[in-house]
């Protein structure tokens, strides 16, 4: 007559971890919004910061690349800057993630937040 009972405790269980799961995550990703990362390019001449999300805060060029025939230069390694810094970003993002979703045992290639 009871035998249900068995079912409605592991559900209440999986909604207890769920939640728990969700501030878990909640608090990751203000972690992650928090992180700073800096990427670079010309050996460092320029140098972009970003946090986790990928949000670029701040820029950095090296005076000595101001010589206005070397602007496409200039261009090139702020692009080349950028695109580390938001690389990085996404790394720390994803190892960030992962600490959370190690112990699911998650299908290969599936990502939270969906």
């Amino acid at each position: 007559m009871l035998k249900g009972l068995g079912q409605i405790g592991d559900m209440a269980k999986m909604m207890k971890q769920a939640q728990q799961m969700q501030a878990d995550m909640a608090g990751i990703q203000e972690k992650i919004a928090d992180t700073l990362v800096e990427g670079e390019s010309g050996a460092g001449m320029v140098k972009a910061t970003a946090n986790g999300k990928g949000e670029l805060k701040s820029l950095s060029i090296d005076p000595s690349l101001f010589n206005p025939e070397d602007r496409e230069v200039v261009e090139d390694l702020i692009l080349a800057a950028i695109k580390d810094v938001q690389a990085k970003a996404s790394e720390a993002a994803a190892a960030e993630m992962g600490k959370i979703t190690e112990g699911l045992n998650l299908p290969d290639g599936m990502k939270l937040p969906f």
